[in-house]
């Protein structure tokens, strides 16, 4: 009987870029960093690049890139940052991905994630299509290989979502054990674990209304909350004690132990914790009962016989299911008493307004210029990640009408960037946390704020006040900052620089 242990790790940061300046300015809050993807990439990101394994007195014995030897995925928009500012990081985690292939039988540690993190079952079709897409052809560019598994954001999940994954060849996903709702033996009974009873040590296929299916694999909820937010990382022993105490001794066949949790666990959210990953990894591979794994590897082996059906639109981080992304469910951070997130609903209803007021006017003004504008969205990332001239002129090769104008190439791409703006203004942290002025929320605000711009640049159409109007209905828990139209006047107007501006920034 084959005794597998993979740890996956889901290393995301939210895009934070000024819209207008395609940069991060500066956090004060990441201090004595400059921002917060450089001081979690010192804490965390590279440090498992090359962790430290010390022997009996303490001394370091071996330096080991835990990337290849775990499971994980990194964010797009995070990778792209990585290799624009971290490339020695960047590097590693390419390589990882690389050796880990020669150590898991050709599957590859790295998974894709839904491009910007967008919380795909309150998403429309059109958007889930894209981040899916986008988030295959990111990842191929940057691993050059095809992704087997596909990291749900927030393991937010429903069967339309599950079906998009298959469509687009993905193989596998991950969920919280709440997240099934009953399984069933080959021409058996279906029974009930939607109180998180499924077996996790075991993958299952999901059969969908399409007749396609996917592999779903259920985490060990308990090792993952002690890993998170308990001390199991303070020894790596304790951590494989743990894992291998999880495997079930009345059950026949492979199992597999299996944890996922947010990748800056190691490192940012626990002092030390990639040196506990490190140790605990080194320790698992230096036993004969049990051995590593990635998930890829452990489908090949061990194809699922079990069927499961899911439980619509939940996720690992709402109690109430995917609420946490559009109302005030009663999930937030804590320690704001008398705060509430009413402005939830307002702030997504603002948004869902503006995306489809902006979608019909790019698809009116789009048709006359490629020939269907959707499918070249789709195709878009491509641009996002090549902006050469080569790739502009494939680009157009495939998607144009005729043979554009320079002037004409600019409209289509303006218009195509409008739309990367709506995509990006629903980066699932705008709803995560406890306050409409916050830095998360600001920042999808900022987004909206540069599609309202282009579509003035492009249709001649001033969509501001109606988005305001709306948004005013978005309040604010500091008196000062009042309502969601406030703090767009206060926080996303200044952002939006002119030419002389942008000049003046990058020669200061």
């Amino acid at each position: 009987m084959e005794r597998c242990i993979c740890i996956h790790g889901h290393f995301y940061q939210p895009p934070r870029e000024n819209p207008w300046l395609e940069a991060i300015e500066i956090q004060d809050s990441a201090r004595p960093y400059h921002d917060w993807n450089e001081r979690i990439t010192a804490e965390c990101y590279a440090p498992n690049s090359v962790s430290r394994i010390l022997d009996g007195e303490g001394w370091i014995s071996q330096l080991v890139n835990n990337y290849a030897r775990m499971s994980f995925n990194f964010g797009p928009t995070l990778l792209a940052w990585l290799k624009g500012n971290s490339p020695g990081v960047y590097d590693a985690i390419r390589e990882a991905d690389r050796e880990s292939r020669a150590r898991f039988s050709g599957h590859g540690s790295a998974m894709a994630q839904a491009y910007n993190h967008m919380i795909l079952p309150v998403a429309n079709r059109r958007d889930r299509v894209t981040q899916v897409v986008w988030g295959i052809r990111d990842f191929e560019h940057h691993f050059g290989r095809r992704p087997e598994g596909m990291w749900l954001p927030e393991t937010a999940v429903d069967t339309e979502t599950l079906d998009i994954l298959a469509e687009q060849g993905i193989r596998f996903t991950i969920l919280a054990q709440h997240q099934a709702a009953r399984v069933r033996d080959p021409g058996g009974e279906w029974r009930d674990v939607g109180d998180g009873s499924i077996d996790p040590t075991s993958a299952y296929h999901c059969n969908l209304p399409s007749g396609r299916s996917i592999a779903l694999f259920f985490y060990d909820g308990a090792v993952a909350r002690d890993v998170a937010f308990d001390n199991l990382l303070s020894r790596g022993e304790a951590l494989v004690d743990r894992l291998v105490n999880c495997f079930s001794a009345d059950r026949q066949g492979p199992q597999i132990v299996h944890i996922a949790t947010d990748g800056e666990t190691y490192g940012h959210h626990h002092h030390r914790g990639d040196m506990a990953l490190a140790s605990a990894l080194h320790t698992i591979e230096s036993r004969e009962d049990v051995r590593l794994s990635v998930y890829g590897e452990f489908l090949e082996k061990h194809p699922p016989s079990m069927e499961v059906e899911i439980r619509e639109r939940t996720s690992w981080s709402c109690s109430h299911g995917v609420e946490r992304w559009y109302r005030h469910c009663g999930c937030n951070s804590g320690g704001r008493p008398g705060w509430t997130q009413d402005w939830r609903e307002p702030l997504r209803n603002a948004l869902d307004w503006l995306r489809d007021t902006l979608a019909e006017a790019c698809d009116r003004e789009a048709r006359a210029l490629l020939k269907d504008p959707w499918a070249a969205r789709d195709d878009y990332i491509g641009l996002i990640l090549d902006r050469s001239e080569e790739s502009v002129e494939a680009f157009f090769s495939r998607h144009a009408r005729r043979r554009m104008s320079p002037e004409n190439r600019v409209r289509a791409l303006k218009l195509l960037e409008l739309q990367r703006h709506c995509l990006l203004m629903y980066t699932s942290c705008g709803w995560f946390f406890d306050e409409i002025s916050g830095l998360e929320t600001v920042q999808v605000v900022q987004y909206a704020g540069r599609a309202l711009q282009l579509a003035l640049e492009s249709f001649g159409e001033d969509h501001e006040p109606a988005f305001l109007s709306r948004l005013e209905a978005a309040k604010s828990n500091i008196p000062e900052h009042r309502d969601g139209r406030r703090v767009f006047e206060r926080f996303v107007k200044p952002a939006a620089l002119d030419l002389i501006r942008v000049g003046a920034h990058y020669a200061v």
